[in-house]
């Protein structure tokens, strides 16, 4: 048999040790998952800034509460943002504060504040969904990867002692299988890092526009008669 026939991918992941191939399944089952979340985190997180840009243009067009709770709600579950959300329940804590008798301005707004504020962390544990997932991936596959390479390695030099004179013919093939594993690992790690940081950065950004909105719109609450 030729060497590069058995050099060739295939050959080397169907010639490893069981624990190598039970560790490269592994890495290609976590490799899938995390592609699928990446790909859900990506249209997740593209609607959530469209829904949020839209909200906000609706709001600073457009003072009148009413108006703008009944924009809110007229969209589907499927379809309202995080900010809608937050709109409304705050809208919904204030109007139900004002129309109990002696309730202080303090009170209200303080009530109001507490109602934006837990919608906001449900909102957030919402996006931030499946990237500790990525997180995990990114720092643990490679180890998983290095585990499968030392394993194969230490198979390869085993099988030596059989052999009266060790050549690379002999080595080449079962330290190759064995690096495999930590290829496979780093195909897994890489893409699942990128993928955080970047949506850990742009959900960090929603945040950000999240808090300014509950501070703008309570401003605006306060103002109301």
């Amino acid at each position: 048999m030729e060497v590069t026939q058995d050099l060739s991918f295939v050959h080397l992941i169907s010639n490893a040790s069981v624990l190598v191939q039970l560790v490269m399944g592994l890495l290609l089952l976590v490799s899938m998952l995390s592609w699928w979340y990446i790909f859900l985190k990506m249209f997740a997180i593209r609607s959530e800034v469209k829904l949020t840009e839209e909200f906000e243009e609706a709001f600073w067009h457009n003072q009148n509460l009413n108006e703008l709770y009944k924009y809110a709600n007229s969209s589907s579950l499927r379809d309202q943002g995080a900010l809608e959300r937050i709109f409304a329940a705050g809208f919904v804590e204030f109007v139900k504060l004002k129309k109990q008798h002696g309730v202080e301005a303090a009170a209200v707004m303080e009530g109001t504040r507490r109602a934006m504020r837990a919608t906001y962390q449900r909102e957030m544990d919402r996006l931030e969904s499946h990237l500790a997932f990525l997180a995990s991936v990114g720092s643990v596959s490679p180890y998983v990867g290095l585990f499968g390479t030392v394993w194969g390695i230490m198979n390869a030099f085993r099988g030596l002692a059989n052999v009266g004179q060790a050549t690379l013919a002999h080595v080449a093939p079962g330290i190759a299988e064995a690096l495999v594993a930590t290829a496979m690992g780093l195909f897994a790690a890489i893409p699942a890092v990128v993928a955080y940081n970047r949506y850990a950065h742009d959900i960090n950004r929603l945040s950000t526009r999240f808090d300014s909105f509950t501070e703008e719109f309570s401003n605006v609450l306060q103002r109301q008669p």
